[in-house]
């Protein structure tokens, strides 16, 4: 260590002794440190209240005081300041006491001065180490509450170690709340948040939940994402979970303004018709009106379903969902009304049904299309009385219960083939909203990309950019008769598949890339112009094909293709 380098260190000299001092002074200064002295111990109180010290040596015993008292003053409000301690009576209980309360170091009388030069600069190496650490601490939390958005850290076992003034502020927490476990922690919210972090934690890999409604009772109205992920020392132990809050409340309000929220709940999409979709689950959510939801298989139904339960006045009751396709009749009879002990063989104890789990509340009853007729009767008659009767118990129970089905086969057809109740068909269709299919709404697509990617970004650990110019236009061309599920199964696999940053067609699933035309032009062109494109930009690239489908707008796999369906030659240079 170089004294001179920068301001030299300021060194506390404490001892009853004034040929101690002199001595410790002359040597310590002849090395270039910045020495100060003090004969008893309220004159190093003194000292140590009005400077600021690198390094402290103190005597044990100073007249009817000691070192020990020195130290204990200024650990009250200094923690980084070493302290050596010196005495002519060296006593292993006294040792123990000064390195309880932090001393550096302990050394004997007499002291030599090659010892005292040496501990010293390890003392003050030790300082420097600390006041570095400290410095970075500190850059770090300036860095942590510059973020606008909201950041909370959790331990390997739930306590919140830390958030940022955002989280402060869109969570409403206060300082007391650093250190209390995320599952006792007073929120005024529903909790949302609390359960993602505790999955984080449990299931040790990213999560992520987009424009969420906080339902704050201080903030009435506010929309927040959420994104969390496992925190990891260098060695790849687990020690946590840090989660990230952004406010889109803002963003929200301009969009539902502006009539263009590009999602509502946990639906996406810009296309008109979804604007009038989100518009129309907004108007219903209010009433209690039944709903039938209408459209393909993969179109969101059930997605339409939560957000007509979270939008509306039921929210903080149950969303129960039966698949009513899923189970046999006698099954789904017992699941829907509940039986009670010994009804039928199997019956052990009583069962409680759905209808009754959802009082309150929502049941969405999906594929209502499938269920036989005898239970489109029972089903009649709990729309008509608002009552459920358990298998086995001819005691009628009343249920508060808004019904929302949902179905992707023609009901009126069925109904005219004598396969569905007309009574139970115009109960169900009180109000019908139908989803269009994915081929009619295309616009969606790309912002359901950018969404499903940073969704397996986040669960795999992935860090793809997006998707080449041609592996969306292979997504746009194609009809998606798997609509929403199959595209989110697509970016999936090419998650999976990529080993670019970037996506492209051939990392698509077979059915898409199969799908394509045989004759592939770049931009309408004939193949003959295409050729000449393909070419030119060879040429205007000195034949680096990287550099040409980046100027073609393609990736370099389709790329590869065009050169080997042109059987374009690479020339050779003349030797």
């Amino acid at each position: 260590m170089n004294p001179n380098a920068g301001s030299a260190p300021k060194i506390l000299i404490i001892d009853d002794e004034k040929c101690l001092r002199f001595s410790f002074e002359r040597f310590l200064s002849a090395e270039g440190y910045q020495v100060s002295t003090a004969a008893d111990f309220d004159e190093a109180v003194n000292l140590l209240h009005n400077n600021t010290f690198d390094l402290v040596f103190s005597d044990i015993v100073l007249g009817g005081r000691t070192g020990l008292e020195v130290l204990r003053a200024l650990r009250e409000y200094d923690q980084s300041t070493p302290v050596v301690m010196v005495t002519g009576f060296p006593h292993v209980d006294t040792a123990s006491e000064a390195v309880r309360l932090g001393a550096y170091d302990y050394i004997s009388k007499p002291v030599v001065k090659k010892d005292l030069l040496q501990v010293a600069r390890s003392a003050l190496k030790y300082k420097q180490a600390l006041d570095r650490e400290a410095k970075t601490r500190s850059n770090l939390s300036a860095i942590f509450d510059s973020v606008k958005d909201g950041l909370v850290s959790v331990d390997e076992s739930g306590l919140v170690t830390d958030f940022n003034g955002a989280a402060r502020h869109i969570c409403g927490w206060g300082d007391d709340d650093r250190g209390e476990g995320i599952d006792s922690l007073t929120m005024l919210c529903t909790g949302k948040c609390r359960e993602l972090i505790n999955r984080t934690l449990d299931e040790r890999r990213p999560m992520l939940l987009e424009r969420m409604e906080c339902e704050h009772l201080e903030r009435p109205g506010q929309v927040v994402s959420l994104s969390t992920a496992p925190l990891q020392n260098a060695e790849g132990d687990f020690f946590g979970a840090v989660m990230v809050v952004r406010d889109e409340t803002r963003l929200n309000d301009l969009e539902r303004s502006l009539n263009k929220r590009q999602s509502f709940h946990r639906m996406i999409g810009k296309t008109q018709k979804m604007q009038e979709v989100f518009g129309l689950i907004e108007n219903l959510a209010q009433v209690p009106s039944t709903v039938l939801i209408l459209g393909e298989s993969g179109t969101g139904k059930e997605l339409v379903a939560e957000a007509l339960h979270l939008s509306g006045t039921r929210k903080k009751k149950p969303l129960v969902k039966v698949n009513c396709a899923a189970l046999s009749d006698t099954l789904l009879e017992s699941e829907l009304f509940g039986h009670v002990k010994g009804s039928f063989t199997g019956a052990f104890k009583d069962h409680v049904g759905r209808f009754q789990k959802a009082n309150g509340g929502t049941i969405f009853l999906d594929e209502i299309g499938d269920i036989s007729p005898r239970m489109q009767l029972r089903l009649l008659r709990v729309l008509q009385e608002k009552e459920v009767e358990r298998i086995g118990d001819s005691t009628p129970i009343k249920v508060d219960v808004r019904i929302v089905s949902a179905t992707n086969q023609d009901l009126e057809e069925k109904v005219r083939l004598g396969e569905f109740r007309q009574d139970l068909y115009y109960r169900l269709k009180v109000i019908t909203l139908a989803l269009p299919p994915l081929r009619e709404r295309k616009e969606d697509i790309p912002p359901m990309v950018e969404h499903f990617i940073r969704h397996y970004n986040a669960e795999f650990g992935r860090n793809l950019q997006g998707v080449s110019p041609d592996g969306m236009q292979a997504m746009l061309d194609y009809d998606w008769p798997g609509n929403i599920r199959q595209l989110e199964h697509a970016v999936e696999h090419m998650l999976i598949h990529c080993k670019q940053s970037v996506g492209g067609v051939d990392d698509l699933p077979a059915e898409i890339i199969q799908s394509r035309p045989l004759v592939v032009t770049t931009c309408g062109e004939s193949e003959d112009q295409e050729l000449k494109s393909v070419l030119d930009a060879l040429e205007k690239t000195a034949w680096n094909k990287a550099k040409a489908a980046r100027l073609l707008g393609i990736d370099r796999k389709t790329l590869y293709r065009k050169i080997e369906k042109f059987q374009i030659v690479e020339p050779t240079c003349a030797a």
